[in-house]
C-alpha cells in the first residue's frame, strides 16, 4: 500500500493491532523499513556471495571470538553475535516497533530522492508454515516467537535446523540481550530454512503473510522529522558516540 500523510503512514502501522479476546491493541506483525521501495529482503550472506561459506564464517568466529562474548554456548546466540557485530549471516533483522523501521527507512539523507518501504510480516500466519516439531513447541509454550533457548531444544546447529522439513519456512526468534542497541531497537530476526531461501520468495508464495507500506519519497522529510521529535533517532537506537554523532550529522543536515 502506498501512503500520501504521516496520519495514513500510522494507520496502516498498526492496522490489525487490535485483540478483540484481550481488548488491547497488540499487532501481530513485525516490521523491516529499507531506504529505497525496490531493496529486497536478501541476507547479507546472499548479497555478499558468501552462501557456501556459511560453516566456515560461523564456525571461526566461534574459534577467534572470546568464550565470554555470548551468554550461552548455543549455535543460536553465537549467530545472533556474529550478526549483530557484522558478519555475513542468513539473519535479518527486524522490529516489534513500526516506528523503528520507519527510522530506518528514512536515516540516510542519501536516499531520499527514493521511495521507501515497510516490510510488515504476520509472524502467527508464518509460524503455520513450520515443521510440526516448532510448531508443537511454541505450543507447549504458548508462544508465537521463538528464543535462542526454544530453538536449541529442537536443533543445536544449522544441520540441525535445516533437515526439519523439506518444505521452506522461516522462523522469528528474539536474540539475548546483548547491548543495549539490542533492547532499544526492540529487535529480533528472521532465521530461514536454508542460506539460499529468499524470503521474498516465500513471502510471495502466501501474500496473506504479509504488506508492504510504501514511503513516498516527497514524504520522507516530514517522517523523519517527527520521529526525531519522538526520540526515534540514532542517539536512543545506537547507544554511544558513534549514535550520537550520527544523530547529530543527519540533524543539522541541510535539506536541499
Amino acid at each position: 500500500m502506498r501512503v500520501k500523510t504521516w496520519t495514513e503512514l500510522q494507520e496502516a502501522a498498526f492496522a490489525e493491532s487490535y485483540r478483540e479476546g484481550i481488548n488491547r491493541f497488540r499487532s501481530g506483525f513485525v516490521f523491516r523499513g529499507v531506504p529505497r521501495e525496490s531493496h529486497s529482503l536478501e541476507t547479507s550472506l546472499q548479497t555478499g556471495g558468501y552462501v557456501p561459506h556459511e560453516r566456515h564464517l560461523l564456525s571461526s568466529f566461534r574459534k577467534y571470538a572470546l568464550r565470554n562474548s555470548v551468554h550461552g554456548d548455543w549455535v543460536w546466540n553465537w549467530l545472533s553475535l556474529a550478526k549483530h557485530h557484522g558478519l555475513p549471516t542468513r539473519l535479518l533483522d527486524w522490529s516489534y516497533s513500526p516506528l523503528v523501521a520507519m527510522h530506518f527507512a528514512t536515516q540516510n539523507l542519501k536516499d531520499y530522492d527514493e521511495d521507501a518501504a515497510i516490510w510488515c510480516v504476520d509472524y502467527g500466519k508464518t509460524n503455520e508454515l513450520l515443521p510440526r516439531p516448532l510448531r508443537k513447541l511454541l505450543h507447549d509454550e504458548d508462544v508465537n516467537i521463538f528464543t535462542a533457548e526454544l530453538l536449541n531444544r529442537v536443533a543445536s546447529s544449522l544441520a540441525e535446523f535445516d533437515a526439519l522439513s523439506k518444505r521452506d519456512f522461516v522462523v522469528f526468534f528474539e536474540p539475548p540481550s546483548l547491548d543495549e542497541r539490542i533492547v532499544n531497537q526492540f529487535a529480533l530476526f528472521s532465521l530461514p530454512s536454508s542460506p539460499e531461501l529468499q524470503l521474498e520468495d516465500l513471502l510471495k508464495r502466501r501474500e496473506a503473510t504479509y504488506r508492504r507500506i510504501i514511503i513516498p519519497a516527497s514524504l520522507k522529510w516530514e517522517v523523519r522529522d517527527k520521529l526525531d521529535q519522538a526520540n526515534v533517532t540514532e542517539r536512543v537506537l545506537f547507544p554511544g558516540l558513534d549514535g550520537l554523532s550520527a544523530w547529530l550529522k543527519r540533524y543539522f543536515a541541510n535539506r536541499t
